[in-house]
């Protein structure tokens, strides 16, 4: 079982999503666990306050390292053994993709540091020597949507999260486009058929249209 630990100022903002569909059955099934942490229950500011100015200036406000290290402190004692992989969301980290996914599959605990308005201090980075990891080429208003893209991605390789027939399709040559009945749609007095080869029953013609399509 995988327990993956998100620092997060909100937890409300993703769990619904986290707790649907495959994602949630694999919670209920014991594949995986999810903790939150939310960093205004941590800090030492008596108004729960855990966003500062920027030195240096500049727009916005910055998530303060003292609230935000003791929520990872709080994480990482819970988790199993010294092997944690921490995770910093950073617009220069490394791109994540399908092999890093399949690599953090085979981790006890991951944690994830959520970012929000202008991002974390970077000595949180530096002090729990975090991964940078970046979910691509933009920039998002938090962490909280490439915490749970990651989740979900990384707990598909996990056995026994998926179906029987969503595991021999992942195992498949998938292509981007997928049909299902009617064999002819009419929408709007106009005819959208399935690809006859779809249709065929030839198996080896459909693989091959797979491939083609998916640009293999």
């Amino acid at each position: 079982m995988i327990h993956f630990h998100i620092i997060t100022l909100f937890p409300e903002s993703i769990g619904p999503y986290l707790r649907a569909s495959i994602i949630g059955r694999a919670i209920v099934a014991k594949k995986i666990k999810i903790s939150f942490y939310d960093p205004k229950k941590f800090t030492r500011d008596k108004y729960g306050r855990v966003d500062r100015r920027p030195y240096g200036g500049g727009p916005g406000m910055v998530l303060e390292p003292d609230g935000m290290l003791r929520a990872a402190e709080k994480a990482l004692r819970r988790a199993q053994g010294k092997g944690a992989e921490k995770i910093f969301f950073s617009t220069d980290g490394k791109l994540f993709d399908e092999a890093m996914a399949k690599k953090l599959s085979k981790k006890k605990d991951i944690l994830f540091i959520c970012g929000h308005y202008e991002g974390v201090d970077a000595r949180v980075q530096k002090i729990l020597k975090a991964k940078k990891v970046s979910v691509g080429p933009y920039v998002l208003t938090g962490g909280e949507l490439p915490a749970a893209t990651l989740v979900d991605a990384i707990s598909r390789h996990i056995p026994g999260v998926l179906g029987k027939a969503e595991s021999l399709e992942a195992s498949r040559v998938s292509s981007p486009d997928v049909y299902t009945r009617p064999e002819i749609l009419e929408w709007k007095k106009k005819k959208y058929r399935v690809p006859k080869v779809l249709l065929s029953g030839h198996h080896a013609k459909i693989e091959e249209w797979k491939k083609r399509t998916a640009g293999a």
